[in-house]
């Protein structure tokens, strides 16, 4: 009997995916909870999991086509389970000495699945870095830069410093390679655009002293993380700082829709994460009543399932506000780009010793640039100045977080 292979119910708002790669192929051998195919969305990748046994049939659907939502993929005839079963336990047993061995297939994240087979590596080949020996997007990469140039011997040896090159050899010698830009890539390059267009936006600055909040993290941070299982880092203590500054300025917890304005009675938090892919932005939802250990937690998840693709739609809808941390990178300053329709965005930039004034002394102290960037049309330049105040103030006296004063 065969059954159909469905593209999976899409998220809503979303109308339809690419399909990225078969990880099976006609003739293979399916087990029920088998994933056999990567579906991209303008959000995240979908997997499509086998829902029997039998073998697959054939294949209706081919990498890079569009599908929709309940549109059939392949066929498995699945009849061919029971078969299976039958030869299985006919089959005269095999003795250990003469079973063949076979090396057991490693397990590829959706993102670096998709970077095999674009690249049509064999994995077998690729030491693996992450944990238990798991191939990362960077253990591909590296492969690829250690690979010597394919430059034929003939064109190689026919070439001299001066020697104008033919069109050919000149090709070879500098490669080009046009790939399709990402659904993820292309909704990130639109919804940037449209925040460029569709808002007054305007960025403001300023710079804090985390000193306090490096000495009290120093002083806590390993009874932190024994008592929640957690380490305790820098965004906990900006998300906080964040919200006390939010509750302050609520126009710029708010967004615009048409002629309204829309002002948000709660505070979901916005975490910017870099991923293979591209910039998510997944929702840490109502983290003005979570800890500093609920915030860690939830940053913490975010970033696991970033790494292994496994974000959900629901974890990127929504939010109030946003951070963004491009320090991690090394940036200095920034301008922040809006991401609607949120009417603001906060960028943290990496922590330098720079010369301060302090008691008409020069000292030496942690200093961080923010930036903070909003729409102007629902936010003043004297709201925007003050809700970077309140942030240094929380930041700079951290008693202020602590004792909610």
């Amino acid at each position: 009997m065969s059954f159909e292979i469905l593209v999976p119910s899409l998220p809503e708002s979303v109308a339809d995916a690419t399909l990225i790669v078969w990880h099976k192929h006609p003739g293979d051998w399916i087990n029920e909870g088998d994933n056999l195919a990567d579906l991209e969305t303008d959000k995240v990748i979908l997997e499509v999991p086998a829902q029997h046994s039998g073998t697959l049939k054939e294949i209706y659907k081919q990498n890079g086509e569009t599908v929709l939502g309940g549109q059939v993929l392949a066929t498995l005839d699945i009849q061919s389970a029971s078969h299976e079963n039958q030869t299985l336990t006919t089959a005269p047993s095999k003795t250990p000495q003469t079973a063949p061995i076979s090396k057991e297939e490693p397990i590829l994240s959706p993102s670096v699945r998709r970077l095999v087979a674009e690249t049509e590596i064999d994995p077998a080949t690729i030491s693996g870095s992450g944990k238990h020996g798991r191939i990362l997007k960077t253990d591909i990469e590296q492969f690829l830069q250690e690979q010597p140039a394919a430059i034929p011997e003939n064109v190689a040896a026919s070439v001299s410093p001066h020697t104008p090159l033919s069109a050919n050899a000149n090709a070879i010698l500098r490669p080009e390679q046009r790939v399709p830009m990402t659904r993820l890539r292309a909704k990130i390059a639109e919804r940037l655009l449209q925040a460029q267009q569709n808002a007054a936006m305007l960025t403001t600055f300023n710079e804090v002293n985390l000193k306090a909040v490096m000495d009290l993290r120093n002083q806590y941070k390993d009874r932190f993380e024994e008592k929640h299982s957690i380490k305790l880092g820098f965004m906990s203590f900006f998300v906080k700082a964040a919200i006390e500054a939010l509750k302050r300025f609520p126009a710029i917890n708010a967004s615009i829709d048409g002629n309204d304005i829309i002002y948000h009675g709660y505070y979901d938090i916005g975490i910017a994460v870099t991923t293979p892919r591209g910039l998510i932005v997944p929702i840490l939802r109502d983290a003005d009543q979570l800890d500093f250990a609920g915030i860690e937690k939830g940053i913490h998840n975010f970033g696991n399932k970033a790494r292994n693709g496994s974000i959900s739609v629901e974890d990127l809808s929504g939010g109030t506000f946003t951070i963004t941390n491009g320090g991690i990178f090394g940036s200095m300053l920034s301008t922040p780009i809006i991401n609607p329709p949120q009417c603001a965005i906060l960028g943290m930039h990496a922590i330098k010793d720079r010369p301060v004034v302090e008691n008409k002394e020069i000292v030496i102290r942690p200093i961080m640039y923010l930036a903070l960037s909003y729409d102007h049309r629902l936010v003043d330049g004297k709201e925007a100045v003050q809700f970077l105040g309140i942030i240094k103030e929380c930041l700079e006296a951290p008693a202020h977080l602590l004792l909610n004063i």
